[in-house]
């Protein structure tokens, strides 16, 4: 049986809940859960937000730990290999996508949380392809966030060519943006941070160069013109024309938050400019693995909060009320 902490009803609080997996598949994995991220994705399954969710609802989609049992047909990893396992589970392993090596964009992905238990619990399964080694000079309480909000910023870098002489900008400094910034200094760049003028000594320390108050319409336009790429993480609507003026000619303005309203953009200064804008969910295990090797060369880690797992419905009020800097862990003693 596996022990986990689960949510009866939308918005319901967390309680004891056991399930029992059934036989292990030949091509999957047991992971013990030592630590696991609480996402803002967990909260919005939690309540529903997007409608898809099922109950009882075991979420966590950003786990560290380590192998506590191979299927039959597990070849790559053994138990005991610290691993880490983040937004899809399971990949169908057939289709153009996964067999181009684009497996996060599968579509019959397996997410860690949508009709699957997820890892707010002592163990939690997934199939060996999307289980990620963790690297052992990188701290196992901190690798989890970087499993779900830093490959989503990471993966950027990687689909568009970024190069090192690039000047990038980050819109927002929380749970995404402020790997973000930390990801775009050790990968060579000019780094911007939009955010409010308390967050700019942080953003600062994590890496920006500059910094533009986001809330300032004069200092956004002050920056026309100046940018590569302007990599968005917030989720909240934007004067995004003002944003696409900062964009150098075939600049890129890309999506990694999710906005609750279409973007209003003139055509113009896309095809003007020849200018694009683009949005990415998280990566493929390559890039995944790319990802933890390069934030464990750079000493690349998330700001995290933690709370023992049995403290589950303080952690989601802590992140229900905006107060989480920056990330949520979830630690089992």
């Amino acid at each position: 049986m596996i022990k986990a902490y689960a949510a009866q009803e939308a918005h319901g609080e967390f309680a004891p809940f056991e399930y029992d997996p059934g036989p292990l598949g030949a091509h999957d994995v047991e992971i013990s859960v030592a630590h696991c991220g609480v996402c803002h994705s967990d909260m919005s399954m939690w309540e529903n937000e997007w409608g898809i969710a099922s109950f009882p609802f075991v979420g966590g989609h950003e786990v560290a730990g380590t192998i506590a049992a191979v299927g039959s047909h597990v070849t790559g990893l053994k138990v005991g290999d610290r691993v880490g396992l983040g937004w899809q589970s399971g990949y169908c392993n057939h289709c153009m996508q996964c067999l181009g090596g684009n497996q996060n964009l599968c579509p019959d992905q397996q997410p860690t949380i949508i009709g699957h238990h997820g890892g707010f619990a002592d163990r939690v399964r997934a199939q060996e392809t999307a289980v990620i080694r963790i690297p052992d000079q990188m701290e196992l309480r901190d690798a989890g966030p970087l499993l779900c909000g830093g490959i989503t910023v990471f993966n950027p870098f990687v689909q568009f060519g970024i190069r090192p002489t690039d000047h990038v900008a980050v819109i927002g400094i929380g749970g995404l943006g402020h790997l973000a910034l930390q990801f775009a200094r050790a990968w060579g760049c000019e780094v911007t941070a939009f955010t409010s003028e308390s967050k700019m000594d942080e953003a600062r320390e994590m890496g920006a160069h500059h910094c533009v108050n986001s809330r300032d319409a004069d200092a956004i336009a002050g920056a026309k013109g100046r940018f590569d790429l302007v990599l968005s993480t917030v989720a909240v609507k934007m004067d995004w024309n003002a944003i696409m003026e900062t964009l150098k000619p075939q600049g890129r303005l890309h999506m990694v938050g999710i906005t609750p309203e279409p973007l209003d953009v003139g055509a113009f200064p896309l095809v003007a400019g020849q200018r694009s804008i683009s949005g990415s969910p998280v990566g493929a295990p390559a890039t995944l693995n790319t990802m933890m090797e390069f934030a464990a060369r750079h000493g690349i880690s998330p700001v995290t909060e933690h709370f023992p797992m049995s403290r589950i419905n303080d952690a989601f009020a802590h992140l229900e009320d905006g107060k989480a800097r920056y990330r949520i862990v979830l630690d089992n003693a």
